[in-house]
């Protein structure tokens, strides 16, 4: 081990800051490497104590025994430099680790499972009321008799003897070496050496799962339920995902929902409509009489109010939009035809008074051609 003062070998001060003493072994290292001066035995050797140094000030508990009992702490306490000289390529290595988040390591092996949707069909009375239903998904499980692991029971992963359990190799190209992702372990950094016989080492297995899911009332097309966890199992240990529960509302025979409200149309009879009457309207919660005032016009919409969808979010409930279309009696016999025409006769008369929105399309089309 080198006596010479670790900070005086990288010509920093005792309060220089780790990104300090990093920049600081960078650029003398890439000067004094033995790459870029071969033969030279002087730059060699200086190399070496530039590894040393960095070794011991990059390291902050081995810092806090130097700082505190110098070089005598260090041969007490363990922790000397590596003496032997880094590769050219490590250098780039740890510049190009810094930005593009390399650095030498391997991947970790444990990895959160993937999440998954499961698409939920229900009806519009289900929606606005809420309803529990049980699905069946196929996912990727833990597998149990390895519990995971991939290896068979009783045995275990073993360090991957190709990278040494770092997940990387390193590739000399001349002047450089270029770090690339192992081809044994593929980033692992561990190969398994006898595969479990029921996932045949993956960890994972393929499972029906089956679910209670929950909706809430007032839900609609598109709103998700998220069931935490309950996605795929994650590899090596990891947590698993999550699996999303993607409501569709089906399409209703009587009911539209437009947010908190709904729509519907309500045919009326046209005596109904002149004369006025009570109708019944159903609601999700049953029938409720609507009163049609005289002399109704067809497309009037009238409000139920609260008679709609409570939101799921909370907020005021919603109202029921009623619209009456004014029907018009087909497969008359002969007496009612007569009596139509006779009726027909005592409005013809009085026009402007009976049908004043037709008479006033008429005025219009009249003065459109006079014109």
């Amino acid at each position: 081990m080198s006596k010479q003062d670790y900070y005086e070998i990288l010509g920093v001060d005792k309060n220089a800051s780790d990104r300090d003493i990093k920049k600081a072994y960078r650029r003398q290292a890439m000067k004094f490497h033995p790459d870029r001066n071969p033969g030279d035995e002087k730059a060699e050797s200086k190399f070496k104590e530039l590894n040393e140094a960095n070794e011991v000030l990059s390291d902050s508990q081995k810092r806090a025994t130097y700082d505190q009992y110098g070089h005598a702490g260090l041969e007490q306490g363990g922790g000397g430099g590596r003496g032997g000289a880094q590769g050219f390529g490590d250098v780039f290595g740890d510049v190009f680790g810094d930005i593009f988040g390399g650095g030498g390591g391997g991947r970790s092996s444990v990895q959160r499972g993937a999440d998954l949707r499961y698409t939920m069909s229900l009806t519009l009375e289900e929606a606005i009321r809420g309803v529990e239903k049980n699905i069946k998904v196929n996912t990727l499980a833990s597998c149990k008799p390895c519990d995971g692991s991939g290896a068979k029971p009783g045995t275990s992963s073993t360090s991957c003897q190709t990278c040494g359990g770092v997940g990387q190799v390193r590739m000399q190209q001349g002047f450089f070496s270029v770090q690339q992702t192992c081809p044994s372990c593929r980033g692992e950094g561990r190969t398994i050496t006898d595969p479990c016989t029921s996932c045949r080492g993956q960890g994972r297995v393929n499972k029906d799962k089956k679910l209670a899911v929950k909706i809430p009332a007032g839900v609609d097309t598109g709103d998700r339920v998220r069931l935490t966890g309950e996605g795929e199992a994650g590899a090596n240990g990891g947590p698993s995902g999550d699996l999303y529960v993607q409501v569709d509302v089906q399409a209703h025979d009587i009911f539209e929902r437009d947010g908190r409200h709904l729509y519907c149309e309500v045919p009326i009879s046209f005596l109904d409509a002149a004369l006025g009457g009570q109708l019944e309207v159903p609601t999700l919660e049953g029938r409720v009489k609507l009163k049609i005032p005289a002399e109704t016009q067809t497309g009037k919409m009238f409000r139920l109010r609260g008679k709609g969808v409570v939101p799921v979010r909370g907020g005021a409930t919603g109202d029921l939009m009623v619209k009456v279309l004014v029907e018009t009696p087909i497969n008359l016999n002969t007496r009612q035809k007569e009596l139509l025409k006779e009726f027909q006769q005592t409005t013809d008369e009085g026009q402007k008074k009976h049908s004043p929105k037709k008479q006033s399309f008429f005025d219009s089309v009249k003065k459109l051609f006079e014109d």
